[in-house]
């Protein structure tokens, strides 16, 4: 068997400091371009003229209805992990204000500092880069203060997330937001003490979308199930950014041939539950990608514990990128694919689908609620006049209520608060 040649080699930190840094061989086969392709004055065109909008806004309609089909088991972990989250959410959202508490060294790079500080808190991967606010939702713009990104991953637990879709893996999956919620306050605490500002990005409240910045720090690449491939964990972490206005070194993006690997791969396009995942890129907003199709990824993930299958049956995510790329050196193929220690998993009351085996659903299944708060509060309001010929003074009093409430709200959100 002839070995693959070798295009270059990734060196990267250990998962941890206690870990030896990794070599990753990239294939000739598999080199592209560092980071990612992208048209960078479409990327600017979309950013001015259709500034992305938070999913906490556009897609709230079914936020609201996926409390519905949750198993009461699942229900109540989500009201205790909401009111968990809540006060680190909060503390996120004002951080930005909190002013220095030390003094700064004029003209002292702090990078490393601050990378060492966040490597011994337990955050996987550490990168610097410019906050760009082509990325950051309409909501947002107003609210970022500094420049400077300081991008980092948390992985979750290992074997948790081998059990997706499972309760199990949605302790791991929401534990991990809270854990590294309540890390970046120490963090940012820490940038303080260096004399800088800090203001920390929630992966509950989202500033903007976070995998390119992440993907410019040479963090890792798109994968084709639309989630950060990083070389450890691959898409097995929760993603958080902090902004500062330290004086930083940016990191570059990097080539982990990950593009032309998931080209070759699919196996989470050809794994997805809901046929949610598609084969082809399309150049989306300025960026060449794998577009992942809404409608058919909600239902699913709603219904069954967050799904997740997508994380799952990734190589990167179950064996490192590492091993992957050097099996694919050795051999040619993908690491796991086609057997059931990769490609396996269970979906509640459905059963176990193996490799070439999928669940099927009711065309019902995927019928959801679209659009904002206000929207789909007239949808509803619609059908109550359909379906009684009128509605009662009482019922048209509770819908002028209701909306006053969502435009307040949608006021704030416009206002960047």
């Amino acid at each position: 068997m002839t070995l693959k040649e070798i295009h270059h080699t990734v060196k990267r930190p250990g998962r941890t400091q206690d870990h030896d840094s990794v070599e990753i061989p990239v294939a000739e086969e598999l080199a592209t371009v560092p980071g990612i392709v992208k048209k960078d004055n479409d990327v600017a065109w979309y950013s001015r003229n259709y500034p992305i909008v938070s999913q906490n806004i556009e897609k709230a309609a079914d936020r609201e209805w996926t409390w519905t089909v949750y198993t009461g088991e699942m229900y109540e972990y989500r009201k205790h992990h909401d009111e968990v989250n809540k006060p680190l959410v909060e503390a996120a959202y004002v951080s930005g204000n909190k002013q220095p508490t030390g003094d700064v060294t004029p003209a002292k790079d702090v990078t490393e500092e601050i990378r060492e500080k966040a490597r011994k808190l337990g955050f996987g991967e550490v990168g610097f880069t410019k906050y760009d606010r082509k990325y950051a939702y309409k909501s947002k713009k107003a609210w970022v203060k500094y420049e400077h990104a300081i991008c980092l991953a948390l992985e979750q637990d290992y074997w948790q997330t081998q059990t997706i879709p499972s309760m199990e893996a949605e302790f791991a999956h929401f534990g991990t937001y809270e854990e590294e919620g309540a890390l970046a306050l120490d963090l940012a605490d820490f940038i303080r003490d260096l004399g800088y500002r800090a203001q920390i990005h929630s992966p509950n409240d989202n500033s903007a979308a976070y995998i390119p910045m992440f993907v410019e720090a040479g963090l890792g690449q798109l994968g084709a199930n639309g989630q950060l491939l990083s070389p450890h964990f691959g898409n097995r972490s929760r993603l958080i950014i902090i902004s500062t206005d330290a004086i930083v070194t940016y990191d570059e993006p990097v080539d982990y041939g990950i593009h032309k690997f998931c080209e070759m791969c699919q196996v989470c396009v050809n794994r997805c539950p809901g046929r949610a995942l598609v084969k082809e890129k399309v150049f989306w907003r300025g960026v060449e990608k794998h577009k992942l199709m809404y409608d058919r990824c909600r239902p699913v993930m709603a219904t069954y514990e967050g799904c997740g299958v997508c994380m799952l049956v990734c190589p990167v995510q179950r064996y490192g990128m590492a091993p992957v790329m050097d099996h694919f050196v050795e051999t040619g193929e993908v690491l796991g694919k086609g057997t059931d220690n990769l490609e396996g998993y269970e979906i509640r009351g459905k059963g176990y689908y193996g490799p070439g085996k999928l669940p099927s659903f009711d065309r019902e299944f995927f019928e959801i609620p679209h659009g904002t708060k206000d929207e789909w509060l007239f949808t509803q309001f619609k059908q109550k006049i359909e379906e009684k010929g009128k509605v009662s003074e009482d019922e048209k009093q509770e819908f002028v209520e209701k909306l006053g409430d969502i435009l307040s709200e949608d006021s704030i959100f416009d206002a960047g608060l």
